[in-house]
C-alpha cells in the first residue's frame, strides 16, 4: 500500500509546447496558453494533454514538466552543442540557421536532474512545473561560446579561431524565434535552481568529447543500432514454458 501511495508518473515534456516568443514577452510560465507551431511540438502537446487527462478522468498520480534546451555530455552528435564541437573538431562548417538570432534558454543536463528527481519526490500529483536556466542565449551566441572555449582548450593547427567556420545556412521550417522559461514555481516551491553556468557547463561538455571519441565513433557509425538490436530487438522468455 505505502508503495502504491508513493507512485508517481513523471512526463518530460518541452516549452516547445507555448510556441514562440517576440523579443519582448515575458518567458512562459505554467499558466502560459499552447501554441504549438509544426507537427513535433504539436505531438509533444498532445503528449502533456493525454497525460493530464489520465490524473482528471482516473486519478493517475501523474506529474508534468516543461524544460528549456538542454547539453552535456552523451548528447547525440545531431544536437546543436555537441554538432558544433564535432563539426568544429573535424574541421567541417558549423551551420547556423538563417542569421542566428533564434533564441534559446539553455540548461546543463545535470540540473535538469535534480529538478527532475526534486519533482519526482517532492511535488503532489497533478502538478506542473517549468524547468530553465535562465540563460538565454541565441544560436550565434553559443557558436561563439563553443569556439571561444575550442580555441583556448585546443587550438587549431593553423592558429585560427573555429570560428570562422561558422556558416548560415537557409532557415527551417516552422523555426519558432524565441523559447524562455520563468521557472520561479520549482524555485519557490522546492528552492532548486541551476548550479551550472554556461561557461562551467560547456567547458565540462567540451571536455567530455575531446575525452570520449570513442563513444562518439560508435555513435556515428550507428554501430550502437546492432548492439541495442542485438539486446532488445526480440524479447526473450527462456524461463517461460
Amino acid at each position: 500500500k505505502a508503495q502504491r501511495e508513493s507512485f508517481r508518473f513523471l512526463h518530460i515534456s518541452t516549452d516547445e509546447v507555448f510556441g514562440s516568443l517576440s523579443s519582448g514577452e515575458a518567458a512562459f510560465s505554467e499558466e502560459s496558453p499552447y501554441r504549438p507551431r509544426s507537427p513535433y511540438s504539436a505531438s509533444k502537446a498532445a503528449a502533456d494533454f493525454y497525460v493530464r487527462s489520465f490524473h482528471e478522468t482516473y486519478g493517475l498520480p501523474t506529474l508534468i514538466t516543461n524544460c528549456s534546451n538542454n547539453y552535456g555530455p552523451r548528447q547525440y552528435p545531431e544536437k546543436f552543442i555537441p554538432l558544433l564541437i564535432i563539426n568544429a573538431l573535424q574541421g567541417k562548417r558549423l551551420p547556423i540557421y538563417g542569421n542566428g538570432t533564434n533564441m534559446r534558454d539553455w540548461l546543463y543536463v545535470e540540473d535538469h536532474c535534480q529538478a527532475i528527481d526534486t519533482v519526482l519526490t517532492r511535488s503532489c500529483p497533478g502538478e506542473t512545473y517549468n524547468i530553465g536556466g535562465n540563460c538565454e542565449k541565441s544560436n550565434l551566441d553559443i557558436a561563439y561560446a563553443v569556439t571561444g572555449m575550442l580555441d583556448e582548450i585546443k587550438p587549431r593547427a593553423d592558429g585560427r579561431s573555429y570560428s570562422d567556420q561558422i556558416a548560415f545556412v537557409k532557415d527551417r521550417p516552422g523555426h519558432d524565434f524565441r523559447y524562455a522559461i520563468n521557472a520561479e514555481k520549482i524555485r519557490r516551491d522546492f528552492g532548486w535552481k541551476p548550479t551550472h553556468s554556461l561557461a562551467s557547463g560547456l567547458h565540462d561538455t567540451i571536455s567530455w568529447y575531446l575525452a570520449n571519441d570513442g563513444w562518439l565513433e560508435t555513435i556515428q557509425s550507428r554501430s550502437y543500432k546492432d548492439w541495442y538490436e542485438l539486446n532488445y530487438a526480440e524479447p526473450r522468455f527462456e524461463d517461460e514454458k
